[in-house]
């Protein structure tokens, strides 16, 4: 994985690239949203992150001329102390793809940037997370080797989950992403939806969280403290 880090506070910046070399990923770090821009039209990265508070252009102008006429795809992560709504619904309609708030952990950012690669990545239909393998092109999934068998239902909800990794998704989420314009389902029956699933991954080193109040987020287990 080659990143692009884009930020302006420079002790920061260190930190962050360093944990990243950590983790065997390849760093580049820029602390002016004009050398993002030059830099990831010079090369191909697979993903970018980017504070929105620079101090030449911010964030949001680096995303539009990286999104102009969609000529650059680069999967974009905002990183930022800013926590309000509106931003995040800037950056978004400007083309970023995952946002993270200042303070954040490191294995959540690790876990948010190889969740963004593998969904950007063209030429991968089979997700291997843990001991799961899940292709979305053949319909089958395994778990250490061994098939599991899902109903259509249960298949097209731990898929959206795992388009979703790392991040928490609503139990409203789910059933817009899952039905049809003419079906109806219920919040009771994603909760028995949900742990069908759990049972049937059993083993994949993969886990469905219940985050109270908010509703579900899939991730890698060696991932949880």
């Amino acid at each position: 994985m080659h990143i692009l880090l884009v930020e302006d506070d420079k002790v920061l910046a260190e930190g962050v690239s360093q944990m990243l070399r950590e983790q065997g990923m390849l760093v580049d770090v820029v602390h002016h949203g004009r050398d993002a821009v030059f830099l990831a039209e010079q090369q191909n990265f697979s993903v970018m992150v980017l504070d929105i508070g620079l101090p030449d252009i911010d964030g949001f102008e680096v995303l539009r001329r990286l999104r102009k006429e969609k000529s650059n795809t680069v999967p974009v992560l905002l990183l930022t102390a800013r926590d309000a709504i509106l931003d995040r619904v800037s950056g978004f309609e400007l083309g970023a793809d995952d946002y993270l708030i200042k303070p954040f952990s490191t294995l959540e950012l690790v876990a948010r940037l190889k969740a963004l690669v593998r969904r950007s990545s063209p030429k991968s239909v089979e997700i291997q997370l843990g001991k799961l393998a899940f292709d979305s092109v053949t319909k089958r999934a395994h778990v250490n080797g061994n098939s599991i068998e899902l109903s259509a239902r249960e298949w097209t909800i731990l898929e959206y989950l795992l388009e979703h990794e790392s991040r928490v998704v609503s139990k409203q989420q789910i059933i817009d992403a899952i039905l049809q314009s003419d079906e109806d389902i219920s919040v009771n029956a994603i909760e028995v939806y949900i742990s069908r699933i759990r049972l049937k991954l059993t083993g994949a080193m993969v886990v469905i969280r219940t985050i109270r109040g908010f509703g579900y987020m899939l991730e890698e287990q060696t991932q949880i403290q």
